[in-house]
């Protein structure tokens, strides 16, 4: 049990320095918001590692932190939603048991950001953002594709770890 807890601390501090190593990173893809989600790497190691709970916990825990540490409250508003939708539909596909940790990371990355794309539909009242749907399903696709194969390397090497 205390290594558990020793390894969700790790893992926390993991996906917090990727969140910080994502806002120093000058990159703009040229559409608003699109950005790689390091921080989600660690979020599927975790789910595989640890299981969807611990994952859940994670993921809430460094939304909250990072937001207060280099966001404000809509980024933990926007995140949150983003996170909930997307690990809810990586522990579905994962528990199929028919989805390599790849398909299972895009899955995240497209569903984290239909939940950003929800919550932004409630702030603005307004459905015309929908018009942003190809953009971010494809970034998310893009997204949830490198963080599927580096999260898919790191578990190759993290495969004798017992947790």
């Amino acid at each position: 049990m205390k290594s558990r807890v020793a390894y969700f601390g790790v893992f926390t501090a993991l996906a917090l320095i990727f969140s910080y190593i994502e806002t120093l990173i000058p990159v703009n893809f040229g559409i608003y918001g699109v950005k790689l989600g390091l921080a989600n790497l660690i979020i599927v190691v975790a789910l595989y590692k640890l299981g969807p709970q611990e994952a859940f916990l994670l993921s809430v825990v460094r939304v909250v932190l990072s937001g207060f540490l280099f966001g404000n409250y809509f980024s933990i508003l926007y995140s949150l939603a983003g996170g909930i939708l997307s690990l809810s539909a990586m522990s579905l596909l994962k528990k199929s048991g028919g989805f390599s940790v790849m398909g299972v990371s895009i899955a995240g990355g497209v569903f984290h950001n239909i939940g950003q794309l929800i919550v932004a539909i409630l702030v603005v009242e307004t459905l015309s953002v929908v018009y942003y749907v190809p953009v971010l399903l494809a970034a998310g696709l893009l997204a949830g594709l490198v963080i599927g194969i580096a999260a898919n390397e790191m578990l190759k090497r993290l495969k004798g770890l017992k947790l």
